[in-house]
């Protein structure tokens, strides 16, 4: 058997996980020059759906024991790690990480490293259950940033995301994401931190001049350096 192999627990939501993969991928050309087939790690690629609502609020216990049952299939696969292409499923890392026995990436954390080092203006584009959980605006702030938001970014925000859910026409998505940028310019953002993958259907379509950290290329690059030191042992 191959001694790494990559878990990934994708499909939250469905249309995020192929782009996740084929970031991965990506990275592996990056990071180390990976070109034949055989260059590339043995990924276990686990497309889990969740009882997850952008209209409604989130049943907490029934999403985190959907998430671990995720979690525990993946790991009885014999994956050397996992890592989770969603940001809503981080609201209860604590418990996740504790309930499995290898390691587990942290999006969040990811995330967050790419900030800026100079303090700047900044703002976070994430499903309201992510937004008011408020696992990267604590980090936002903890690193020096003047978090900025306004409550009715999120309407848009999360119709935006129903819309790409339900694979609107493309110009309609573009049409709410133009909308939303005119809003973010009136107060001079400097960065965004994107913390929901289903919005990377929009965001390689935008020609801002606003810094974007994606959650899902920064957990992307984590995977492909952990597997990287997983075969140096």
């Amino acid at each position: 058997m191959h001694p790494c192999m990559i878990g990934i627990l994708a499909g939250m939501g469905p249309r995020s996980a192929a782009p996740f993969i084929d970031s991965v991928v990506d990275e592996c050309q990056l990071l180390y020059g990976a070109v034949y087939d055989e260059d590339f790690p043995q990924m276990m690629i686990y497309s889990l759906p969740t009882p997850f609502y952008i209209d409604r609020p989130i049943n907490h216990d029934t999403m985190k024991k959907t998430i671990l049952n995720g979690l525990k299939k993946l790991e009885s696969t014999g994956v050397s790690f996992i890592a989770m292409p969603c940001n809503s499923a981080h609201i209860y890392f604590n418990e996740l990480e504790e309930a499995v026995t290898i390691p587990l990436l942290n999006i969040v954390k990811e995330t967050t490293k790419k900030l800026p080092k100079e303090p700047q203006r900044v703002t976070l584009f994430a499903t309201s259950s992510t937004f008011e959980s408020g696992i990267y605006q604590r980090d936002i702030e903890n690193a020096g940033h003047d978090f900025v938001f306004k409550t009715e970014w999120q309407i848009i925000i999360n119709n935006l995301i129903k819309s790409i859910k339900s694979d609107k026409q493309a110009q309609d998505n573009l049409l709410l994401w133009n909308n939303l940028m005119g809003e973010i310019r009136k107060e001079s953002i400097n960065s965004i931190v994107i913390a929901c993958t289903d919005l990377n259907a929009v965001l390689t379509k935008t020609n801002e001049s606003v810094l974007f950290i994606d959650s899902s290329q920064c957990l992307a690059e984590a995977v492909v350096r952990k597997y990287i030191d997983q075969m140096k042992v």
